[in-house]
């Protein structure tokens, strides 16, 4: 017998939303797949819907039914101010009060290690310090990420927050050989998160098993998460096409690399 008998994906048309989709079919009776673009055909045991997130009524009423919600949805980007408020935190807020509402027992949000993109590569940031984002994009996340705690404390629903570094099929750069996580090890992430008994409120980063690392989950053992790919058989070709970064250039210095040289969304040409 399946896990859930009714799963929520925001974001499904997504290089991640999909790969959930592809994923996480073992789980789950019914999967309800939401995005504001076509998703293609409806596989059995499907329910496609093409939305808007921040539209509040059509938001929750989506958010019914479900025993868990897995909040995906959002652009992998640099976002202005009023993107943010307008699209970006409402459609997270939706999700939240829908489980409140609604019953949903837990959140699962797709975060960004640009929540503390700010922090040197030499700390390891763990996944209990404070939010250092290095964009607006990722004072979004950390929002969200605080929006997932105060639903714990207050109403209960739980939260995993998975701060994904670098999700691609495969590394791309030298950062990428501590940062990257296989669309494979992203759907055993999200399904340890899915399936961990008890979370809270919890947060752990998303990479694969690399032997380079510059971030923590020591304290995010709880939820079980065991990657099975890594970045390590790349390297070599990867160094030998790559130059060697200044180590005292910012995008060198801290976790949330190129991130951090974007200038301000309204300055930007």
């Amino acid at each position: 017998m399946p896990e859930f008998n009714r799963i929520l994906i925001t974001g499904a048309a997504g290089s991640l939303g999909s790969q959930l989709r592809r994923g996480l079919k073992h789980l789950t009776s019914h999967m309800r797949l939401v995005d504001r673009v076509e998703m293609g055909e409806a596989q059995a045991n499907e329910e496609l819907i093409v939305m808007d997130l921040s539209e509040r009524e059509a938001a929750l009423e989506i958010t019914k039914d479900v025993d868990i919600i897995l909040h995906f949805a959002g652009v992998p980007r640099e976002q202005s101010f009023d993107e943010i408020m307008t699209d970006t935190i409402p459609a997270a807020y939706h999700m939240y009060e829908g489980a409140r509402l609604y019953g949903a027992s837990r959140v699962v949000y797709a975060s960004s290690i640009h929540a503390v993109g700010m922090a040197e590569v030499e700390s390891l940031p763990g996944t209990k310090g404070r939010h250092r984002p290095d964009t607006f994009y990722g004072m979004s996340k950390c929002f969200i990420e605080d929006l997932g705690s105060l639903y714990w404390d207050k109403w209960g629903v739980e939260s995993v927050n998975l701060r994904i570094c670098s999700c691609f099929p495969e590394p791309a750069d030298r950062r990428m050989l501590w940062s990257w996580l296989s669309f494979d090890d992203c759907v055993r992430l999200t399904e340890a998160a899915m399936l961990a008994p008890r979370v809270a409120y919890s947060v752990i980063y998303g990479t694969s098993d690399n032997a380079q690392s510059a971030v923590s989950n020591a304290d995010a053992r709880h939820i079980g998460y065991r990657p099975e790919d890594s970045a390590d058989g790349y390297a070599k070709a990867i160094l030998a096409k790559t130059g060697r970064d200044d180590p005292g250039a910012r995008v060198a210095r801290v976790v949330g690399g190129w991130f951090s040289n974007y200038p301000h969304p309204d300055e930007a040409q």
